[in-house]
């Protein structure tokens, strides 16, 4: 039978949260049930539910930063057994037979991955996220929490921490490497303690010396002040990689000088605007300006147990169900240090 539980639902972008009783499917054979202990709130939850990447399909449930306990399983299940701590990031179906599925890159399956919400599963019917007190997920994009890490601190890394992990991994971050991390918000503070972690030498490139200190906290050896002029060029040929965390316009050409010849500047912000760029920022030294999203399940569960080993998480502000309105409108002002995560303990007594 499905499964009736309680969400967090928005019927229209100017509408408050409510609490609403939604629908999880039927569990099927490779379906594992979890009881959602803690909800991470990204960026893109607030960018969907407000309309701002397009007509959300509402009445809807966010969240892709999933953190609980496994309540009960398929009999097809192999991989995740009752009371097992677990985690679903930003996907939860893909073909899984296309060229990029079968490399562990579900997140670019060429039949079109399934988004933990708002979008359509295979049977036609809308996702809805994280948000709850309850999901149904195929096994196959259900992830295992180490021990080490507490629930509400690993759910922000099913967004944040793969999509920070994937880039560091890809450009060969390590011992020896030159990392500049651009702003030191809800991505950016995964990317300054995975490239520490890695043993890069980390410097976070912010407006102002005003998170300095938070900078040094997370493994940062310096923070340099982009809002004073000839920072650029005090830094030239500088960085080997440059993950790129905000959502702003830069200037491109400026950054990309700071880069060593053969070096990368990674973007897994999304500007809402185009931006601009002269080629000759990229020809001369041949530098690379790449993007990039999240990771495959595989990869996923690799910056788990690498978090586990090193002993990172994400810096959370817990928060109940009837304060994610508030939270929505702090997130946009900059006003969170550095995620915040919802305890879904509070539906009990919630009012929303």
């Amino acid at each position: 039978m499905p499964i009736r539980t309680r969400a967090l639902q928005k019927t229209a972008p100017d509408q408050p949260f409510r609490i609403a009783e939604i629908e999880r499917r039927d569990p099927r054979p490779n379906d594992v049930v979890i009881a959602i202990k803690a909800a991470g709130i990204c960026h893109s939850d607030i960018h969907t539910i407000r309309d701002e990447w397009g007509a959300a399909p509402f009445p809807l449930t966010v969240g892709h930063e999933i953190a609980g306990v496994v309540e009960a399983v398929g009999d097809a299940v192999t991989r995740h057994a009752v009371g097992d701590r677990v985690g679903v990031g930003c996907m939860v179906d893909s073909c899984g037979e296309c060229e990029q599925c079968t490399a562990d890159q579900e997140q670019d399956c060429l039949n079109g991955t399934v988004g933990t919400y708002a979008s359509v599963d295979r049977d036609g019917t809308v996702t809805q996220g994280g948000y709850s007190e309850h999901v149904v997920v195929d096994e196959r994009f259900v992830l295992r929490i180490p021990e080490g890490i507490e629930l509400d601190v690993a759910a922000p890394l099913l967004c944040a921490g793969i999509t920070l992990y994937s880039p560091i991994d890809r450009w060969g971050v390590g011992p020896g490497t030159k990392v500049a991390v651009v702003g030191l918000g809800g991505l950016g503070h995964m990317g300054v303690q995975l490239a520490a972690a890695k043993g890069a030498e980390v410097t976070v490139l912010s407006r102002s010396l005003s998170k300095a200190d938070l900078a040094a906290e997370l493994g940062a050896a310096r923070t340099v002040a982009t809002g004073e002029e000839g920072w650029a060029e005090a830094h030239r040929g500088e960085f080997d990689v440059i993950l790129n965390t905000v959502s702003a316009d830069l200037d491109l050409g400026m950054y990309l000088s700071t880069l060593k010849p053969h070096g990368a500047m990674v973007n897994v912000g999304l500007p809402p605007e185009p931006q601009q760029l002269s080629l000759g920022s990229l020809i001369g030294g041949g530098k690379v300006l790449a993007g990039s999203n999240i990771g495959g399940i595989r990869q996923t569960q690799e910056m788990l147990d690498f978090c586990a080993e090193h002993g990172i998480g994400a810096v959370i502000e817990r928060i109940g169900v009837d304060d994610v309105d508030a939270a929505y409108d702090r997130v946009v002002d900059g006003d969170v240090r550095f995620r915040f995560v919802i305890d879904t303990a509070t539906f009990a007594a919630a009012t929303a």
